[in-house]
């Protein structure tokens, strides 16, 4: 997807950018059904703690599977559409590698947010514009079930995170929450916003479940001392893979 230089100037200036109808129907379709896959298959896992970081919560549920692709040649493929391609290189730069991937499930009533923090505090490349993930909504995000929030303008300075009580490996931050904003976003949409932004999600208060995979990239000049996600030599070098997704697209649908 080729973005305008109004959205790259958007992303560059206030830290994020959303977009409607990244994804196909088609695309949103397969994502379901393979994440329902590793559902069952008992791949994803509740990170959900009482307070303490250690119990694990009996009444809330925030499901992660990170990384996904050794689980999934759908998600394996997913960073290698053009569309992301292109819209990654635009916004931070070529050449490009993907970082990290994952997805958070929240089943409906039980779902459980994931506290505010900025992606930099645990990867801490030196230019935080130069790294971003791509959140896409498998399902409508809405306020009711937890959407994205996001800070804008807030990239630049690192804020003081600690161990969030509430996840067993997870850390937090504190920031201004008065400058917040819900993204809220249709199945299919996109959220970019780079590795300094603080967001969060809330709680899934609806009846059914909201999943959210997050793919992170980051330019090729951050890899060498980038912390966390894939060691520096096994981060694979964004190449656009039409044939590949569409494959996997149309193998999950089959």
């Amino acid at each position: 997807m080729q973005f305008c230089e109004d959205q790259v100037d958007f992303f560059r200036t206030e830290g994020w950018l959303a977009v409607e109808g990244f994804w196909s129907e088609r695309e949103v379709a397969a994502m379901r059904i393979e994440l329902e896959r590793l559902k069952t298959e008992g791949k994803l896992r509740n990170i959900a703690t009482e307070g303490d970081g250690k119990t694990y919560s009996t009444t809330k549920v925030n499901l992660q599977l990170c990384p996904m692709w050794p689980h999934s040649e759908l998600f394996k493929a997913m960073p290698f559409a053009p569309k992301v391609v292109a819209a990654i290189e635009a916004l931070i730069g070529a050449p490009a590698l993907l970082h990290l991937d994952q997805v958070f499930l929240k089943p409906g009533k039980q779902g459980m947010g994931t506290n505010w923090h900025q992606d930099n505090a645990y990867f801490q490349i030196p230019d935080p514009l130069k790294g971003t993930a791509l959140w896409t909504a498998v399902h409508d995000a809405t306020l009711a079930n937890g959407t994205l929030n996001v800070i804008p303008r807030a990239f630049v300075e690192p804020l003081p995170h600690e161990r969030d009580g509430f996840s067993d490996h997870h850390i937090r931050c504190w920031p201004d929450e008065t400058k917040a904003i819900p993204v809220e976003i249709k199945a299919g949409g996109a959220i970019f916003f780079c590795y300094g932004t603080p967001h969060a999600t809330g709680a899934n208060t609806t009846e059914t479940e909201r999943a959210g995979v997050a793919l992170h990239f980051i330019h090729t000049d951050q890899s060498g001392v980038a912390r966390s996600g894939f060691e520096p030599e096994k981060r694979p070098s964004l190449i656009a893979d039409a044939a590949t997704w569409d494959a996997q697209v149309a193998r999950v649908l089959a």
